[in-house]
């Protein structure tokens, strides 16, 4: 025969579990919101780049700047767009082949004064 303290106990231990595993549950929900906010907090803040980006007037972007180095001062640094290729070398293909990002990033290489060389740690 059970007694009242085994049956109580046995109850306990069944609530203890269940309890566990909510709080398990729970933690992991609050994981995952905490993933689902921070794209949604990407995604709002590149949506209104890009409102920004759409809503300046092209002969700014467009305006001819003498020395590489203050455009990369001046201009609001763009994320790398996705799928931007650099074509294959061969005779013939200029600078001008380039996407507009990396035409700046070769004027700034070619502008630079003796710099010294970059090292990699990666």
């Amino acid at each position: 025969m059970t007694s009242v303290m085994g049956l109580l106990e046995e109850r306990e231990a069944v609530a203890r579990v269940r309890a566990e595993g909510l709080r398990a549950e729970a933690e992991r929900i609050a994981a995952e919101l905490d993933v689902a906010e921070a794209v949604l907090e990407r995604r709002v803040i590149a949506r209104a780049e890009l409102a920004e980006a759409l809503a300046a007037p092209a002969e700014a972007a467009d305006a001819p700047v003498d020395d590489p180095r203050e455009a990369a001062v001046t201009e609001v640094e763009a994320a790398p767009v996705a799928g931007s290729i650099v074509p294959r070398w061969h005779r013939g293909v200029t600078v001008q082949a380039l996407a507009a990002d990396y035409r700046r990033i070769v004027a700034l290489v070619e502008g630079e004064p003796e710099a010294p060389p970059l090292i990699w740690t990666g």
